[in-house]
């Protein structure tokens, strides 16, 4: 006979009332914090140049970076440039990235990509947000993480499904919309954080603040989330006090 199922319960929401002072400095500290947790934090696709990384995080959609560095190497092997995979067939592109799931829309839009850093770049990956926006298979996600990884460059913060619901159970933002999410992020955050906040947030949602059972006991951030289900969660925020 089968075990039963385990019930799983969905972790409620919770906000602190607190000024966007106190939300900033309690920004400050989660940052802080998970520096201190995850000082090599970094995006976990590989890649040999900004190209490649681009190409990754576009296949990255819908499925695990593990799931996308086996497929990478025969893939980059046989297209190593943009002109490469822009001059490459749809049938065989397809076959290279099967495993990754929606294979011909992602085969399709990293060609077409290609093709467009090629003609309109003279076959360099742009640096600015609105000019990767152009690029087929591209919105804002993945364009924050191929500035901030590839480049240094802070553009925004990068919302994924784990930004999303950690910037929600940390009362970071009421937002459902990801655009929304980033904005709220970017008056909270420091510009300085940016790049590091959208990686380490991710990293945690992945590693503790799973979407059904966050591990609220051992976070680190349990005295400083209004959503921790932790007895050290206060009832207020405890910034608010200190300004």
């Amino acid at each position: 006979m089968p075990s039963p199922r385990k019930t799983r319960t969905k972790t409620p929401l919770r906000r602190w009332r607190e000024s966007k002072a106190a939300q900033r400095a309690r920004g400050k500290e989660i940052i802080s914090r998970l520096r201190e947790k995850y000082p090599n934090a970094a995006a976990e696709l590989n890649y040999g140049s900004a190209f490649q990384f681009l190409i990754s995080v576009i296949l990255s959609a819908q499925t695990t970076d593990v799931t996308v560095n086996r497929v990478t190497p025969n893939l980059f092997r046989k297209f190593p440039t943009a002109k490469a995979l822009a001059d490459s067939s749809q049938a065989e592109v397809e076959d290279l990235v099967r495993q990754t799931g929606f294979f011909r829309s992602k085969a399709k839009s990293i060609r077409v990509a290609s093709a467009q850093i090629v003609d309109e770049f003279n076959g360099e990956v742009p640096r600015t947000m609105d000019e990767l926006l152009r690029l087929r298979g591209v919105a804002r996600k993945t364009a924050n993480v191929v500035l901030g990884e590839a480049f240094g460059l802070a553009s925004g913060v990068v919302v994924d499904t784990h930004v999303k619901r950690l910037a929600q159970r940390l009362g970071l933002s009421e937002a459902t919309d990801p655009v929304k999410i980033e904005r709220d992020l970017m008056k909270v955050l420091d510009k300085e954080d940016w790049i590091f906040a959208g990686i380490a947030i991710i990293w945690h949602g992945r590693r503790v603040c799973d979407a059904r059972n966050p591990d609220c006991d051992t976070c680190e951030l349990n005295n400083i989330c209004p959503s921790s289900t932790s007895p050290t969660r206060p009832t207020r925020s405890p910034f608010t006090a200190k300004l």
